[in-house]
């Protein structure tokens, strides 16, 4: 009788010791549904950053599109865990987004910067270049400071005596839009904007003239720029002709 006494009150005692513990063991085994969402929001983090490096041409902007994505992953956790932290990131964000803008490129290449009164002399005299290719652009744009770097390195690529780059700052020189059929209206803007002339006549320009039907154009980049004015074939032609 009292051995079956000790053995009830010993196992009552490894129950009482032992349970919490299976419980804090199987607690720490078990993920939680929070480092779940951290789990997967850093895979998908990894796979933005993989397409990201495959599709953009500077690490300048490769490492933009990522801290963008990771401001975004920081903002979504801190809303599961607490709203309140949450929007103070997104109100310290914005402040830095605010007060720190990515600054213009500064090089020309071997693009000439032009007046709007340069350029129609130098389309109209037709003693230099055969071909014009004219960026149009204003710094207060931030669509223009995004490619701002992307024009002047073709110029150096595909700047021939038969294909010449220039470029005309609107912001300067606002009265010249309209001559070009460029719009600057706010939510319409076309800037930047890209014009190949031959000889004084037009020959195609980005984005096209029907803008307002095709609003959401792709972003500029070098990529676009080369296949829609077809500066490979300008090249080759105008080597082919040495």
């Amino acid at each position: 009788m009292h051995g079956a006494t000790t053995w009830q009150t010993s196992r009552s005692v490894e129950l009482v010791v032992v349970g919490p513990m299976f419980d804090v063991q199987q607690s720490l085994c078990e993920p939680s549904p929070t480092m779940d969402k951290e789990i997967q929001g850093i895979l998908l983090l990894s796979v933005l950053a993989v397409i990201k490096w495959v599709k953009e041409e500077t690490w300048e902007a490769f490492v933009a599109d990522i801290l963008f994505f990771a401001k975004l992953l920081l903002v979504a956790i801190t809303l599961i865990l607490d709203y309140h932290l949450a929007l103070w990131y997104i109100v310290i964000f914005s402040v830095i987004y605010i007060s720190t803008q990515q600054p213009a490129f500064q090089g020309l290449g071997t693009s000439n910067k032009l007046t709007p009164l340069q350029l129609e002399a130098l389309l109209t005299e037709g003693n230099t270049s055969r071909f014009w290719l004219v960026e149009f652009y204003a710094f207060y744009s931030s669509a223009c400071i995004r490619a701002s770097r992307c024009f002047p390195e073709l110029s150096i690529i595909y700047s021939t005596k038969n294909l010449s780059f220039g470029r005309v700052d609107l912001g300067l020189f606002p009265n010249a839009a309209e001559k070009f059929g460029i719009s600057l209206s706010g939510g319409m803007s076309q800037l930047p904007t890209y014009i190949l002339f031959e000889n004084n006549a037009e020959v195609t320009r980005f984005p096209e003239w029907d803008f307002e039907a095709k609003s959401l154009h792709p972003p500029v980049s070098k990529r676009l720029l080369y296949k829609h004015f077809e500066l490979d074939r300008h090249l080759v032609e105008y080597l082919n002709c040495k």
